[in-house]
């Protein structure tokens, strides 16, 4: 049997890097950062699927700097609106390609009482939810029955720019944060939209729009209160946060957001016939503690995982210690102690 070929654009971005992780053994993927592919240059992104001859062009490729779009309304345009297009029209052209286009919650406009349905009218309040949703509509418009439009929300991963680690940054540098209490929307790992994203690889049957997230729905508060308390007993933070919560009339911003942005996804859910991961637990801080071992230490601490996997089966918390301790007993004298006296007392930088 022949591998299904893939191109992922934005392969340097959150999901593009958990895509990558987590490729099924079946998929043979070619993956290109903003660096390797202009997705703003129509012929370069006509010359790349053509070279590839993708079965499946998954664009996790995304202007998602909120406020700055409002500053900057062409720049986020071209990159939300024109750019998927140009990917859609050159898949278009391959016999049979599909097209996954990640979205966002924030296409509506908030005012809604209940979880937003893919049929629900999109309203958004910004430039950045106006841009995407072009983008939607211009893929679909292109491909029909051969695209689907995946709309997640608050997405964060141990890499890149994202809410966790801009929290944790700060709760280092400051001691206490002040954050919103009255925007509520479900914060979601890259690694759960990965996981969606090769299911709706795997069944072609699946087109249209798609609503996907974490369980759980928080308010960013409740969401900086999570990491806050997970960071601390995994050793991230040296002492206790204060975490303050405020209005949004209380920290303005460029742009207007809105006030929920949780997204139904049961329909997706039966669609794929998966099952929707955790919510807001310590596993996800524990991750990038982990992984920032795994990356200063080249890739040595995959057995770790797999005693957090038996952990997790046990309902067990794999504590900071028993992280410490079985780095040391795994690599000896392979890691300095100068590093493990970090990891140890919380203040290893990020």
């Amino acid at each position: 049997m022949l591998p299904l070929k893939a191109l992922i654009t934005g392969a340097g971005g959150q999901v593009g890097r958990a895509l990558l992780k987590s490729t099924p053994s079946h998929v043979e993927v070619s993956a290109v950062t903003r660096a390797q592919l202009d997705i703003r240059d129509a012929n370069a992104v006509g010359r790349m699927v053509e070279a590839v001859h993708p079965h499946i062009l998954i664009n996790a490729a995304a202007y998602t700097a909120v406020d700055k779009a409002e500053s900057e309304p062409d720049v986020a345009a071209q990159i939300n609106s024109l750019a998927p297009c140009y990917l859609a029209e050159a898949a278009l052209r391959a016999p049979g390609c599909r097209v996954i286009h990640i979205s966002t919650d924030y296409v509506f406009d908030g005012r809604s009482a209940t979880p937003y349905k893919t049929g629900d009218a999109p309203n958004p309040l910004n430039v950045y939810g106006r841009t995407k949703l072009e983008g939607e509509r211009g893929v679909l418009a292109a491909l029909g029955a051969r695209a689907v439009v995946l709309r997640t929300a608050w997405v964060y991963a141990a890499q890149g720019r994202n809410f966790l680690l801009t929290m944790l940054r700060l709760m280092r540098e400051r001691g206490l944060v002040r954050v919103v209490a009255d925007q509520r929307g479900s914060p979601t790992t890259a690694a759960s939209v990965a996981r969606a994203i090769w299911r709706m690889v795997d069944l072609p049957q699946v087109q249209g729009v798609l609503h996907w997230t974490d369980q759980g729905v928080a308010s960013w508060c409740e969401f900086a209160h999570a990491i806050a308390e997970d960071a601390t007993a995994a050793g991230l933070l040296p002492h206790p946060i204060e975490v303050i919560p405020i209005t949004t009339a209380d920290y303005p911003t460029p742009a207007h957001r809105p006030v929920n942005s949780v997204l139904d996804t049961g329909e997706t859910a039966a669609t794929l016939t998966l099952s929707l991961q955790y919510p807001l637990t310590r596993i996800a801080i524990r991750d990038i503690l982990i992984a920032d071992c795994d990356m200063q230490l080249g890739g040595k601490l995959r057995y770790l995982r797999e005693v957090e996997g038996t952990l997790r089966g046990l309902n067990r918390e794999l504590t900071q210690l028993e992280v410490v301790r079985l780095i040391k007993k795994e690599l000896g004298k392979s890691i300095s102690q100068s590093y493990l006296s970090q990891i140890e007392s919380g203040t290893r930088p990020h």
